[in-house]
């Protein structure tokens, strides 16, 4: 079997726009995968084009050596950009080696070691408005979410990190008393603090015991978190803008997290996201993998976690077969706040690329919001 084309689709999701990647092969047999950047979009399609050169004619069983020529290739090592477009075609691999074989990709991971995944949906959170953000979680914990997803909120877009950490102890407050201990409650800071007012925060949640608090730090310099792991008792999660194992190194052997927050789709894809995750288990660090993405993302991160023993929820932005159905039709199963496996071979999905091209992506669309402090100076979104 040889890879005889890669193609890029982007993809205007209704609300912002997905990138995937279709692999084909001389047998007829394709696989699909999705980047985890989307933008700037022209340096992603660029990277794509580059790598269709390299790989045509080649094996695609020989997932890991692909990995490798992508990654060491081009003498400086891939990050980021490179990594994401490495990503959706290493996923692409491994849909392709499981529809080959007859097997769900879970299998070629080592087999499923649990019955379900759990998940956690997106809530309406990084806003002021504490009754909306009750009411969201409500309306999670009813439709049979075990988890809720609250964050550091911003007044439209300004972010005063000190008013805006007290906003943020009352709502987490406020959740917790409405939903009672039944339901674990997961808080992402979205790297928006400096380490002051991201210990203070962490130290103030204690008492209302969340999962964990996300990023609450930016991830430039992880050896920041030396200094706050030790001064709080909250769980940790970090990772999700880390592009290679690499980059978790310090993370996972100074074990400053609890849970690595590994996106798939922009750390090098499954064959990456193996070895981190095997290496966070020496730690007793958990795996959360980081998808705020798309249907080919969720089943991707849904293969790895059937097949990880240290596993500790999938972040799942919302119910799957709600969008791109046209595009990716059967979509995974969700059922009581978990993802089911899927019994069809590799990913367990099919991608139109007609849909697909009847959806072009629209410009412009994923430009962040824009964060800035009272003074007028710049801060993370």
């Amino acid at each position: 079997m040889k890879i005889t084309n890669i193609e890029a689709y982007p993809v205007w999701g209704g609300h912002r726009n997905f990138l995937f990647v279709v692999v084909d092969t001389d047998e007829g047999i394709y696989g699909v995968g999705e980047a985890g950047i989307v933008a700037p979009p022209k340096a992603l399609l660029g990277a794509l084009e580059h790598f269709k050169a390299i790989l045509v004619g080649e094996d695609p069983f020989r997932i890991e050596h692909i990995w490798q020529l992508l990654f060491r290739g081009g003498f400086f090592p891939a990050q980021r950009i490179l990594t994401s477009a490495m990503a959706a075609i290493d996923i692409a691999l491994w849909d392709i080696k499981g529809k080959a074989l007859g097997v769900p990709v879970y299998e070629l991971l080592g087999g499923r070691v649990r019955d379900k995944v759990v998940c956690y949906p997106h809530n309406v959170g990084h806003q002021l408005d504490t009754q909306a953000l009750v009411d969201s979680c409500l309306q999670t914990t009813a439709a049979g979410w075990k988890f809720a997803r609250l964050g550091l909120p911003s007044d439209g877009t300004i972010l005063e990190p000190r008013p805006m950490v007290l906003a943020a102890i009352r709502q987490f407050q406020a959740v917790r008393e409405a939903l009672g201990d039944g339901m674990e409650i997961v808080f992402d800071v979205h790297t928006r603090l400096d380490l002051p007012d991201a210990l203070w925060l962490c130290q103030e949640l204690e008492p209302f015991r969340p999962y964990f608090v996300e990023d609450p730090l930016r991830s430039e310099n992880p050896d920041s978190f030396k200094t706050l792991r030790p001064r709080t008792r909250v769980p940790l999660a970090a990772g999700e803008q880390f592009s290679s194992k690499w980059e978790f190194r310090q993370m996972i052997e100074e074990e400053w997290i609890d849970y690595a927050r590994v996106d798939l789709c922009i750390a090098g894809g499954l064959t990456e996201a193996k070895k981190i995750v095997g290496w966070c288990e020496t730690h007793y660090i958990k795996l959360v993998t980081h998808n705020p993405l798309g249907p080919v993302s969720s089943a991707a991160c849904l293969q790895l976690n059937l097949a990880t023993p240290n596993f500790g929820v999938q972040e799942e932005p919302r119910k799957p077969g709600t969008i791109l159905t046209d595009v990716v039709p059967n979509q995974p199963v969700w059922e009581d706040g978990h993802l089911l496996p899927p019994t069809a071979p590799g990913l367990g999905i099919e991608f139109d690329r007609e849909a697909a091209k009847k959806n072009p992506a629209q410009t412009r669309v994923n430009k962040s919001p824009g964060l800035r402090r009272l003074d007028g100076s710049f801060t993370n979104w």
